[in-house]
């Protein structure tokens, strides 16, 4: 009797919210959380570049959003649709996966706003994108500080016989080539002598920067690893 009852509530409380739920509110969330989508589309593009890695997942933030909101939508509607849909979306599978830790925060901030937008809370979405944006220009303002900042890392090989030598021109080479430098790690094997550097700041090209190195310190190989544009810039 009690779970008559119960379902009898259950079934009430479904039905008025599917009176006061109209075709326009439908519209109006969904146009929330395509704007919304659309914003961090721009944001995306603006604070980070393509790789050559990247999925360009920024490309799937309008579907994303309007799926989203029109299930989160039908949830608030149907109470048994919701204890099914767990089920339901446990036969996905991503089998292609993010390559860049920058999409995930995208993918989540389209989440919460469909999220958001389907339960009409507009205020929040505003808010959340401020706030969105003030964070990723408050993380391009401390990337860009020069003593963060980072070019690349530079790998240098050379015979051990005279290497120490020899390491006083490279020093003078990499002083006149680059900012600032700092050596990370020296190994010595099998008569071959491994110096990594980490740079920044570079004032010549790539091409005399490596003919620089070679000349300097009798090197036997110059390998220059340059940060990959994109990221939060």
């Amino acid at each position: 009797m009690n779970d008559t009852i119960r379902f009898s509530e259950l079934f009430d409380s479904t039905q008025k919210i599917r009176e006061q739920f109209d075709i326009g509110l439908f519209v109006s969330a969904l146009l929330a959380a395509l704007l919304a989508a659309l914003a961090a589309q721009l944001m995306y593009r603006f604070f980070y570049e393509r790789r050559g890695t990247g999925s360009q997942v920024h490309r799937s933030f309008p579907l994303l959003a309007l799926a989203i909101t029109t299930l989160f939508i039908g949830v608030q509607i149907s109470i048994p649709l919701s204890l099914g849909l767990l089920g339901s979306l446990s036969i996905i599978r991503f089998r292609t996966p993010i390559k860049e830790p920058e999409e995930v925060g995208f993918i989540m901030l389209v989440i919460a706003a469909a999220i958001s937008a389907a339960t009409l809370n507009f205020a929040f979405i505003f808010i959340l994108y401020v706030f969105a944006f003030a964070t990723l220009l408050l993380v391009r303002g401390f990337s860009a500080c020069r003593w963060l900042r980072r070019d690349g890392v530079l790998v240098l090989t050379r015979p051990s016989e005279g290497a120490a030598e020899a390491m006083k021109a490279l020093e003078e080479a990499l002083q006149r080539t680059t900012a600032r430098r700092n050596l990370e790690s020296a190994a010595d094997r099998a008569g071959t002598v491994t110096y990594q550097y980490v740079f920044s700041g570079l004032k010549v090209p790539v091409a005399e920067f490596q003919e620089a190195l070679t000349k300097a310190g009798g090197l036997t190989s110059v390998n220059v690893f340059l940060d990959r544009p994109g990221g939060i810039r």
